[in-house]
């Protein structure tokens, strides 16, 4: 049997060792991640959740409320938090597994971190194939917990079967921003910290503006911290799914362009076309087009 084969089938059983190293060859494209990825066996019961929303919303401890509300129902659930990666030295703090540490010793939980590598959106191809990785590991539910960058994580609807969108009271302010952006992805609402000063009044406000959608989206409030209205939304989690007739190609398109788009710019060395940048930008008549033209070029 070879590496791939063998970790498949250490995967299919549950070993957690088997998982985090199939992962880590998968994250960072280590042989043999190809084979492995092409072994993989189609799961699509195994429900994603997307839990997106502004920074501060309060999404990491909304997942460790469900995850705890969920392994007492002895569900197996799996975590992938996706943390920001800088600009700067490409590292990630990879902080979300600091609020999630109650988790760390349940046999029912699995925890994993991966920076964004640079996605807009947060979602990078590393994302969508570690996620498909988990999925042969049969967990009940996998959580992907998103960067916190506002309405540019648009992108987790590609990826999530159903996307949930954390919300705080003091969001009421930006209700038409919300409408025109995370509106469209939502299939469902939590106002989280709903024990602050608002939280009804802005529930109320959302409740009005999904009734227009087909089908209406639900509005959860939540104080996850005291686990309060997590068992109402949890319920909601693990009805089964139902895709509309262009939901799943929708769904399988965008993972295709982010693969196909990850693969075709596996070429680009980003640390070389800084440090060449660095050095063009300040010669007399610069012009980035030009220079972007030209530096393709050298680098096929």
């Amino acid at each position: 049997m070879n590496t791939s084969d063998a970790l498949l089938e250490g995967i299919k059983q549950g070993n957690f060792i088997a998982l985090a190293r199939a992962l880590t060859l998968v994250e960072n494209d280590i042989a043999p991640a190809g084979h492995l990825l092409r072994q993989l066996p189609a799961r699509d019961n195994v429900p994603v959740i997307g839990i997106t929303g502004p920074p501060g919303a309060g999404k990491s401890t909304l997942v460790n409320a469900i995850t705890s509300h969920l392994v007492l129902k002895n569900k197996r659930i799996a975590i992938l938090a996706v943390d920001p990666t800088s600009p700067f030295n490409f590292g990630s703090l990879l902080g979300d597994r600091i609020r999630m540490a109650q988790q760390f010793n349940n046999p029912n939980v699995y925890i994993r971190s991966v920076a964004t590598r640079g996605a807009l959106g947060g979602i990078s191809a590393k994302t969508i194939e570690m996620v498909d990785v988990m999925r042969a590991a049969d967990f009940d539910l996998i959580l992907v917990e998103t960067v916190g960058v506002g309405q540019s994580e648009l992108e987790i609807a590609g990826l999530a079967d159903r996307t949930v969108v954390v919300l705080v009271p003091e969001s009421g302010d930006e209700i038409q921003n919300i409408k025109s952006g995370l509106m469209e992805i939502a299939q469902a609402f939590v106002v989280n910290k709903a024990d602050r000063e608002g939280a009804d009044t802005f529930a109320n406000n959302l409740k009005k503006l999904v009734r227009q959608q087909d089908p209406v989206v639900p509005v959860f409030k939540t104080v996850a911290d005291k686990n309060e209205g997590v068992a109402e939304f949890c319920s909601w989690l693990m009805k089964p799914l139902k895709f509309g007739n262009d939901r799943k190609p929708y769904l399988m398109a965008e993972k295709a362009f982010k693969i196909l788009q990850h693969y075709r710019m596996a070429d680009v060395d980003r640390v070389k076309l800084r440090k060449d940048l660095r050095t063009a930008m300040f010669e007399p008549g610069f012009n980035i087009y030009r220079f972007v033209d030209q530096w393709d070029h050298k680098s096929v």
